[in-house]
Order: structure tokens, then sequence, then C-alpha cells
């Protein structure tokens, strides 16, 4: 839960009496993460109860699909100015819930029941959006970072355009990197990954994992389906680990390889005035949305 500090040592609002003679009992104790809704003018809230109270944000002529359209660097950044239109609000209500969806409804709910509306229309709201890209190969992309420059970019250990921290198949071998064991223990050191043949290569970035002079993704002596993994000819052992197994089928094609997406949508606020609270800056929090993690399919030309 957020509690927010207010003139750098008071926690919380209590008792103030607002312009119509009211007293009212502000906490202001929200989650960090907040909703949006609305398409084209968007509306980022967050509620809570005990007691009922919201914070919401409407930006007009503003889609969640313009927010999620970042630049080459793979960031989005916008500022707005609160008005008439484009408003901040602190809402209470007399409910003892809220609905989930209090601010998704074209035709307003009419249990709701508002105790007092706070209104800002002068301010400024800022919202950054970040794309963060990874393979969830179980390697921390910034140890895949093999020749140590500090660009992610060109590592790219295959040589299929894929670079190998959004590479599921960082030795282009058709054996997805998780599947190879780069960190057994799972502690971030990649020291103790899996080396079948000795050779000081780690087999996820070994095309000849066994050692025996046929590429991996050239033993699918049963099935060519650009997984080697399931072609065990002998002892029960997979061929592209079984030394004792040197067939060589050609293969034709990389596999499918998935790139995870996720997106950071952050919002602040700044210079707003809702009557009783003045604030220069407000941390919003987090857009939690379920759309915001996705991904995209890629299959490399192969070489």
């Amino acid at each position: 839960m957020r509690k927010l500090l207010f003139v750098s040592c008071i926690c919380f609002f209590s008792f103030y009496t607002c312009d119509d003679g009211d007293v009212l009992d502000i906490e202001f104790d929200f989650d960090e993460t907040f909703q949006v809704c609305g398409t084209n003018d968007l509306v980022f809230y967050k509620t809570k109860s005990d007691p009922s109270e919201s914070l919401s944000i409407i930006i007009a002529n503003l889609t969640l699909e313009e927010l999620l359209d970042v630049d080459e660097t793979g960031v989005y950044e916008a500022d707005f100015s609160l008005s008439t239109t484009n408003t901040f609000n602190y809402i209470t209500y007399s409910n003892a819930t809220l609905p989930n969806n209090l601010f998704c409804n074209d035709i307003p709910l009419s249990e709701i029941k508002i105790i007092k509306d706070l209104e800002s229309t002068s301010g400024n709201v800022h919202i950054k959006t970040v794309l963060t890209e990874d393979d969830n190969d179980g390697i921390p992309a910034a140890l895949e970072d093999v020749n140590g420059n500090g660009d992610l970019t060109d590592d790219d250990t295959d040589g299929d355009g894929i670079p190998n921290y959004l590479d599921e198949d960082d030795d282009g071998d058709n054996v997805l990197t998780k599947n190879e064991k780069p960190d057994p223990n799972g502690d971030g050191n990649l020291s103790d990954a899996l080396d079948t043949d000795g050779d000081g290569i780690p087999n996820y970035l070994d095309d000849d994992d066994d050692g025996d002079g046929v590429k991996t993704r050239d033993e699918e002596n049963e099935s060519q389906d650009q997984n080697p993994s399931n072609d065990t000819s002998l002892n029960g052992i997979a061929d592209y680990l079984n030394i004792e197994v040197a067939t060589t089928v050609p293969a034709t094609a990389y596999r499918e390889h998935t790139i995870y997406k996720t997106y950071l949508v952050t919002l602040t606020v700044s210079n707003f005035d809702l009557q009783i609270i003045s604030l220069d800056v407000f941390d919003f929090g987090v857009l939690a949305n379920s759309a915001l993690s996705t991904s995209r399919k890629e299959t490399p030309n192969f070489n």
C-alpha cells in the first residue's frame, strides 16, 4: 500500500475542513498500481475501501495503443496539462466497497454514492512507457553480453539475426537454451552450465553438444521437427548428447522463436491543487494490465 508523505513528515490527512464547511477525513492510502479504461479518452484510476476512495485522471484524445507506441529505444514519454477536460479527481464515497468497474461504464452506476469530489484542473501529468523484451531462457539479459562491451544487440552467437538476449536458442542448435541447463541451480552464476562434451563451451552456446563432429541440429534421426531432444535412437539418450550416435540428417530450418514483451507504464502528477492537497510531485504508480505482457513470434532465416 502507498501511504503518502506530505510536507516531508505528515503521513496522512485527518479532519480537514472543506470550503462548504464539511469535515473530510483523508487517509490517501492507495496501492502503488493503477488501472486504465477508455477508448479515445483514457481514465487512469485507483480505488480503495475502508474508507471508500478513488483517485482518477482523465486524459482526453489519448488511446492505450498510443501509450504502447514506443520509439526505436523502446520508450514512449509525454506530458499533458490538467484542464477542464483533463482532470485529476479525489473522490470519497459512502459505499462500504467499490465495484471493479467503477470508471468503466458508459452509464453511471446508480448504487454509487459520492460524499466529496475534489478536482484539480491545473498541473501536469507525465506518462512514460518502457518496453522490455526478453527470451525468458533462464539467463538474465545482463549476462548475455558475450563480448562484454555493454551492448546486448551485437551478441548473436548463432548468427541468426536475433541477439542472444532475445534468442530462445542462443547457439542455433534447435534445442531451447532453457533446456540446455545454463544455470542448473538458478543462482545467476553460469559457471556451472551444462557442458556435455567438456570442451569448455556450455551446451547452450555449443552447436555440437556431445562433440561427435555432427552438429546438434543435424542429429534428428527419428523426427525432423526442429527438435533434436525427442530423437533417442540408442540407449534412451538423445542423439545430440550421445557420442555413440553420429548419424547426420541435415537440418533445413530453425524452430520458431518466441520473444516476450513487457510494457511498464508509469504516471506522475505535478503542481496540482485539490483544494486541501497540493503537491509538487505525486507518484501515481505503475499501470497493472495483463495486456501489457505479450509476445511476438519470429523464425530466423536458416543458415
